[in-house]
């Protein structure tokens, strides 16, 4: 018997030798590729790139996976407990691996064998851990095993803390959401520190499944999971009875949290930014390297800046009529499921859809679209309202702005119809809503401080859910008048004066074999007139002799040195501004004018810090020389070394404001244009009113804009730059400077203040009638007697400048000229 035992004994210990061999070589074989888990030291995740406003707001968020990396110790206790609870209770107790709770779960697997249970997984957080950042996801032994090694290893090279923190910042929870910190906000629009005992509680329900309790489609599931969590968090001693009762009552309350352009009005700012941080650091870091962005974005004056664009598209594109409704949809039975199919303008929250119910002589009655739960589903509610004959009295208009035979609603209208709506507001006026519709025409305009080139506001269309194309950075343009005062300055800048006397007559141009004649803007000419009349006025005639007198190679070098064009043809036809430029290229040339010649590189972006934290661009580089000083020693104040580039003579850029003061207050903008300050700006527009500019400037604030049709056609006879586009920059300023102390354009040290005669630009007497201050240089003044550039006959192989007859019979008798 003794001697069976011995062999049995000795049987097993070689089987168990041999076991032990076995599973020593599927070890060390399996060990031999393990990855080295000391990568997790040196974790940097993919992180969202966050752009705030120069108050700091966030505008917009960009990431391929939304996830903010949040340090374990700014994780909130109840927060930890919840996860602890939900996946691993003993985490601070086990080595890597759970024994006890794998036991449990291979019995409770047992129990469940043949009953169609799901099995019951006993992976600890540190295992999940090792899966996720250094293992695949395959369901097998080997998978298993490398997981287990490595969670023990793991758990000697780093502290629990450290473990957690790689866990909370890493794991997947829906929605595109990654990390407990962008799960807070993506979920609930919280920081992790706000969150509830039951939002806590659901979020760490997620990672088991988050599809299986998706707040929307699976409610239920989602509810019973977080109130286990609970229970788990009351049982394991992390919350108490009473507390964990209430959180249980809570509804799941997800808010989810909004994608793109957080901050109102701010698409095609946040767009753009976006472009740019492509453009220079490329797509991976924008949407994994987790820069912080702040911008020159100003979220008062874009606001303003949309207001008054907005406004002035829509009051341009009323004055051409109704054009029919968005859409046509069955209002036999419930209409509300269909209306909330058609797609609104988001970014225009002031406007709503609606349907037409019936319409009568004097109303029209409408239902609301409803509202669209965050899961999709379509509210139960049904909102109604009334559209009063008065109230959409533009739309009895037709396309060429004529009064249509139809005076009621009835001729405009028809049940079924879905059109936009704005509630008129006010007490009384619940149900009461005006007719709109989103204009065709379109338009860009950009605002920027012109001593630092920070663009503050910039719009670039009616709206971004309408059309993402960016009409201020991407759309070029001719910007006809707005142009001309950089020939004047050239000419200014290069021995003109602002009293120099220019033809301003019928000319013809005659280049290849063809002839040229430009017109003054409504027909006419002035005959001998002054260079500030010729901006004053917006002459053509003048300008074309001016440039042709100067030499278009000094135009086209300056056009170039002020950033309008990159290369610039230097034939006489471009001295009226038929090139194309953008918006923010002219609002920039114009800021060198407004701050005394200084070269300024404009930008959206005032400072960039990577993921630590480290500035990795500025936009400001200026030196301040003694501002690091570490105390006070009675010594001078510190100063800000401009070592920007003087491209434009400060006297040139004095008296080029001065006579756009004129456009202003007896020019093409007359009347147009109201502050409380002092305001320069010239008027734009193209051949045939395709497009119509203004760009003007206080000093301390310049901005411009375009009125025009994406595809360039007439806007109509007189919508000119000064009639369309001067009061959507007047809108804009007076909101803009408003509450803000008015400045005054600086007059260089050494130029003298001549009265002159506006017609002649001679030397005025005392009491003369027609007589102007103008500003001179030193050296230069008034002339002594009359003479007029533009007279004498140019001919060249390709091109013969002549004068007309009358021209110069205008200039012999004094007499005004051609009308």
């Amino acid at each position: 018997m003794i001697r069976l035992i011995g062999y049995f004994f000795g049987l097993a210990s070689v089987l168990a030798l041999a076991v032990a061999v076995v599973v020593a070589i599927y070890l060390t074989n399996l060990t031999r590729d393990l990855p080295d888990f000391a990568v997790l030291s040196s974790y940097e995740p993919p992180v969202a790139t966050r752009i705030h406003a120069d108050d700091g707001s966030l505008m917009a968020e960009y990431a391929r996976e939304r996830r903010l990396f949040l340090p374990i110790q700014a994780v909130p206790d109840r927060v930890k407990a919840a996860f602890l609870s939900a996946e691993d209770k003993n985490f601070y107790n086990h080595p890597g691996v759970d024994i006890y709770g794998l036991g449990r779960a291979i019995l409770v697997n047992l129990q469940n064998f043949g009953s169609g249970r799901r099995p019951v997984g006993a992976s600890t957080i540190t295992q999940q851990v090792a899966k996720n950042f250094l293992l695949t996801s395959d369901q097998t032994i080997d998978r298993k095993v490398k997981e287990a090694i490595l969670s023990f290893r793991i758990e000697q090279a780093y502290s629990k803390d450290k473990i957690l923190e790689l866990y909370l910042n890493e794991i997947f929870f829906g929605m595109n959401a990654y990390g407990i910190a962008g799960a807070a906000l993506t979920y609930f629009d919280k920081s992790v520190t706000e969150l509830t005992i039951a939002e806590a509680a659901y979020l760490a329900s997620l990672p088991k499944g988050p599809s299986n309790y998706h707040p929307f489609r699976h409610p239920n599931a989602a509810l019973e999971r977080r109130n286990w969590v609970i229970d788990r968090m009351v049982e394991n001693g992390f919350v108490s009875k009473e507390d964990g009762a209430e959180a249980k009552k809570q509804p799941l309350g997800v808010t989810l949290r909004r994608t793109g352009a957080h901050l109102f009005a701010s698409d095609y700012f946040a767009e753009e930014v976006r472009r740019q941080i492509i453009e220079r650091y490329g797509d991976k870091s924008l949407y994994e390297g987790g820069l912080s962005v702040r911008t020159s974005l100003d979220p008062k004056m874009q606001i303003a800046a949309r207001k008054a664009l907005q406004k002035g598209l829509i009051t341009y594109d009323e004055r051409r009529g109704y054009r029919g409704p968005v859409s046509q949809i069955d209002v036999s039975g419930d209409w509300g499921t269909p209306l909330a199919k058609v797609a609104g303008l988001s970014d225009v929250p002031e406007w709503k859809l609606a349907v037409v119910l019936a319409v009568s002589s004097d109303r029209v009655d409408i239902g609301l679209q409803p509202a669209t739960e965050a899961g999709g589903k379509v509210a139960a509610e049904r909102g109604t309202g009334k559209i009063l004959a008065e109230d959409m009295d533009w739309a009895y208009r037709s396309a060429s702005g004529d009064r249509k035979t139809a005076k009621s609603p009835e001729g405009v209208l028809k049940p079924g119809d879905v059109v936009f709506v704005e509630p008129l507001g006010g007490e009384g006026q619940k149900d009461r809503y005006r007719l709109r519709q989103p204009p065709k025409v379109q338009g860009g305009l950009v605002a920027m401080d012109p001593h630092t080139g920070r663009v503050l506001a910039m719009v670039g269309g009616f709206s971004y859910a309408q059309s993402e194309f960016n009409r201020a950075t991407q759309a070029m343009r001719q910007p006809g008048s707005s142009f001309k005062p950089f020939v004047y300055a050239a000419a200014l800048d290069n021995g003109y004066t602002p009293a120099s006397v220019i033809m301003d007559a019928p000319i013809e141009i005659v280049q290849g074999g063809q002839v040229w004649r430009p017109q003054n803007y409504g027909g006419g000419s002035a005959g001998p007139s002054t260079l500030r009349l010729g901006i004053e006025k917006s002459r053509n005639q003048m300008t074309v002799r001016l440039a042709n007198d100067m030499g278009m190679n000094i135009v086209a070098e300056y056009a170039e040195r002020f950033g309008i064009y990159d290369k610039m043809n230097p034939v006489l036809a471009m001295s009226l501004g038929s090139g194309e430029t953008t918006v923010l290229r002219l609002v920039s040339a114009y800021a060198v004018l407004a701050n005394g010649g200084k070269q300024i590189k404009p930008t959206l972006i005032d400072r960039i810090q990577d993921r630590y934290g480290k500035t990795i661009f500025r936009h400001e580089e200026r030196v301040c020389e003694g501002c690091n000083a570490d105390g006070w020693n009675n010594q001078e104040e510190p100063a800000v070394v401009d070592n920007r580039e003087q491209v434009l003579d400060p006297m040139t850029a004095y008296q080029i404001t001065s006579i756009m003061e004129g456009v202003i207050t007896r020019g093409t903008a007359a009347g147009k244009v109201k502050l409380d300050r002092p305001v320069a700006g010239k008027t734009g527009t193209t051949n045939d009113e395709k497009d119509a500019w203004f760009v003007g400037y206080t000093p301390d604030l310049v901005a411009g804009l375009y009125v025009g049709y994406d595809n360039p056609a007439p806007l109509g006879r007189g919508a000119t730059g000064g009639s369309l586009s001067a009061p959507i920059f007047n809108d804009f300023m007076q909101a803009a400077v408003a509450g803000t102390p008015p400045g005054k354009f600086h007059i260089p040290e050494g130029m003298s203040l001549i009265a002159i005669n506006r017609k002649t630009g001679m030397a005025a007497v005392q009491g003369e009638p027609d007589t102007i201050i103008e500003a001179f240089k030193p050296g230069t003044g008034p002339a002594d007697s009359f003479s007029v550039i533009g007279m004498e006959n140019y001919m060249a192989p390709e091109e013969i400048l002549r004068t007309s007859p009358q021209a110069n019979e205008a200039v012999t008798s004094g007499s005004g000229g051609l009308f």
